[in-house]
């Protein structure tokens, strides 16, 4: 793995067309009405993914990479779940990544040996909110390229594990360039089996952000939503393939325990989790009760 050779910035995604075949483009717009969408509930506790409650009702979990990393041992995972890269925390702490992705692409490939059930690796991505890139100094159009860097850098690093490419920006140009960065990179997003949309989580319900996501589903590329909350779903579940969401925890920090809970809140508790998830699906309106959903 030491003898990899990374890519880096503009003149690396230039020349790295030749990583994969060139990919015949996709014929229309893929509609995602025939197939089971899926959002990840968020957790804080690795051990969730061997509690039998969620193995039991298929649960999907996402567990970020700094909750798992330097533990001697692994839960065994009992329920599909993806791994988190954590970038916002890194760059919103250090601005910049203080994993590597030779150190990122062992432990993901740690976690897909020792934990199982993997659905699929978050790339090492670069934000591209106002204060992320006052603490980088850098550039949307850096991000873009560092972000694309690092889904060649660990498909180069262990090509099976299962990546998910990121699309970063923050206007609906921004976005479009960077799809095309990836196409010159030899990268048909069309054919990924799920992309993420990054940037978009705090301003989901805007007509901005709806349109963001309109225009890449319409493309056909099936996207996965960071941080998506149930207005967010909403307007935009029918559009996405996949999302993920803490946003219950934080909502059970302001509330008061569930009865019979003795904890001081249920900000970590698998069953106000699952409480909420089942208010969540029953709150939807009919023609969306076929989501699979949690915020």
């Amino acid at each position: 793995m030491s003898s990899a050779v990374l890519f880096d910035l503009p003149a690396s995604i230039e020349n790295s067309a030749a990583m994969r075949p060139a990919a015949p483009k996709n014929p229309g717009r893929r509609s995602y009405d025939d197939v089971d969408r899926v959002t990840y509930l968020g957790t804080h506790q690795p051990s969730w993914l061997a509690r039998p409650e969620f193995g039991e009702d298929c649960v999907p979990l996402c567990v970020a990479n700094h909750r798992l990393s330097g533990r001697k041992t692994l839960p065994r995972s009992v329920t599909p779940w993806m791994l988190d890269s954590g970038g916002f925390t890194e760059l919103s702490k250090y601005g910049q990544w203080t994993v590597t992705p030779y150190e990122y692409a062992a432990a993901a490939r740690r976690y897909h040996d020792e934990i199982g059930m993997m659905d699929v690796c978050a790339i090492q991505d670069w934000m591209c909110e106002d204060e992320i890139l006052a603490k980088t100094g850098l550039t949307v159009e850096r991000h873009q390229y560092k972000t694309v860097a690092s889904f060649l850098n660990l498909m180069t690093l262990d090509e099976d594990l299962p990546w998910m490419p990121v699309l970063q920006g923050f206007t609906l140009d921004d976005y479009l360039r960077c799809v095309d960065l990836y196409e010159r990179a030899g990268v048909d997003l069309t054919l990924e089996p799920v992309v993420g949309i990054g940037s978009v989580c705090r301003r989901q319900t805007t007509n901005e952000a709806v349109r963001i996501i309109e225009t890449l589903w319409s493309m056909g590329i099936r996207l996965h939503g960071f941080g998506f909350k149930v207005t967010g779903l909403r307007e935009t579940s029918h559009l996405l393939y996949s999302s993920d969401s803490l946003a219950w925890s934080l909502n059970a920090t302001k509330r008061a325990p569930m009865p019979g809970c003795t904890h001081k809140h249920c900000g970590n508790c698998p069953r106000y989790a699952l409480a909420w998830r089942n208010r969540l699906l029953n709150s939807l309106p009919d023609h969306r009760q076929l989501l699979t959903l949690t915020a």
